[in-house]
């Protein structure tokens, strides 16, 4: 997978979507594909496959042979980390004013934070905190 800074055009939701499967979980059959976005996205499995095919004729995922039977595996060929900043930069600004705070007090209105997020987000400001202390240190 390609992990250069570089964000993928913007795409279609469904295609998104197709993307966003093969970021999460490797390597998948347009089958297991299916199978994940059946409870946002129900679709035919000549949809999938339809969809797959634009995104490997963009260059965003490729396709091998599966170990058994007539099946591809597909994987993405970049990394998710600049098209989720820039997806979430947009949304920011879009929807929000740039207010990244009234952002993230939006998404977890939608779902309450686990007790494991809670800790988890709390190492991430601690972090960040760490990073920030560093960078004022260096001026």
């Amino acid at each position: 997978m390609n992990t250069n800074e570089e964000t993928i055009p913007e795409l279609p939701d469904a295609e998104l979507e197709v993307l966003a499967c093969l970021w999460r979980q490797g390597k998948c059959t347009a089958r297991e594909i299916r199978e994940m976005m059946i409870g946002y996205r129900p679709m035919a499995h000549g949809s999938v496959a339809t969809l797959l095919k634009r995104l490997e004729s963009k260059s965003l995922v490729t396709k091998q042979k599966a170990p058994v039977g007539k099946a591809f595996l597909y994987q993405a060929t970049h990394a998710p980390g600049p098209t989720y900043r820039s997806l979430l930069k947009n949304l920011s600004q879009r929807i929000f004013g740039g207010d990244r705070i009234a952002l993230a007090a939006s998404l977890f209105e939608t779902r309450p934070p686990s007790a494991e997020e809670l800790r988890q987000l709390q190492e991430l400001f601690e972090q960040l905190r760490q990073q920030k202390n560093r960078k004022g240190a260096e001026k």
